[in-house]
């Protein structure tokens, strides 16, 4: 299992992937998820991974040179000039089937499912940034402002903190500190996501990144991060008032009456009706 989230704001876009694969409880191996394609001046776009490590890996190196035809007659359109990160997407989802077509029967035939999630994001000289998240079939799906990030893998950890932070106006650092506490919090509850790291940081317009680091057990920040992240965490807990059984004085009782919904009832012999 893996995670893999990206984010995109009005100031740019943060990619954030885990390097942790296992093919069971004695199989774990370390496997980078992110790939970063960049022609400074003309385009930056990012990759995130999850799912099959072999069909993944595969996308990735057929990328490089798939190739969809031009509806306008033109040359081939490759993630090298592509126009657009629509485009760009399409060749990405070119590169999926074109796997699937080689290697989908054969697995099939092993029992494996053919099974890998993408995260694929950037800008193109000429157009604003775009994210899109790509399915194993090879179709995907765009950003909004309503839906302004993508997960893959052990999403559900990391998510509740997202919905409440991240909007397309967040700052691009603030938005890094979110996707670090995310990925915090799914590396505390799943032990199938580890590290290190890779973080890439764009911002709009500028078609290259020099904010890409990778971040191990002893990056300075990321301990900062796991252990104010707990202790706040703990600090805002103990803060809420505990529930009160016996009456006394509260501004917030659990205990009040309602005419629509009324205690459960107990169920004492054989004979009561559960209705």
């Amino acid at each position: 299992m893996t995670y893999c989230v990206a984010v995109k704001l009005n100031a740019g876009l943060v990619f954030l992937s885990d390097s942790r694969t296992n093919a069971g409880l004695d199989q774990i191996s370390t496997f980078r998820k992110m790939i970063v394609y960049e022609k400074p001046g003309e385009r930056f776009m990012c990759l995130l991974s999850a799912g099959n490590l072999s069909i993944s890996q595969s996308v990735r190196e057929i990328l490089q040179v798939e190739q969809v035809e031009d509806i306008d007659g033109g040359e081939p359109i490759t993630i090298w000039n592509a126009k657009s990160m629509f485009d760009a997407a399409r060749v990405l989802g070119s590169a999926v089937r074109h796997v699937y077509e080689r290697d989908g029967e054969s697995l099939k035939r092993a029992g494996v499912e053919f099974n890998v999630s993408m995260i694929f994001g950037g800008q193109i000289l000429g157009e604003g940034m775009r994210l899109f998240q790509v399915y194993s079939a090879g179709n995907f799906i765009e950003a909004t402002a309503e839906t302004p990030f993508f997960q893959v893998g052990e999403s559900k950890y990391g998510k509740p903190v997202l919905d409440r932070v991240i909007t397309p106006e967040t700052p691009l650092d603030e938005a890094a500190k979110c996707v670090l506490v995310s990925m915090d919090s799914t590396l505390k509850s799943n032990l199938s996501v580890g590290l290190p790291l890779d973080l890439a940081v764009y911002e709009v317009d500028q078609l290259q990144s020099d904010k890409i680091t990778c971040i191990d057990e002893n990056n300075p920040y990321f301990r900062m991060v796991h252990n104010t992240w707990g202790q706040k965490l703990r600090e805002v807990f103990d803060s809420i008032e505990h529930p009160t059984w016996d009456g006394s004085h509260t501004e917030v009782p659990l205990i009040c009456g309602s005419a629509r919904n009324q205690p459960l009832k107990k169920i004492s012999n054989s004979k009561e009706k559960l209705i």
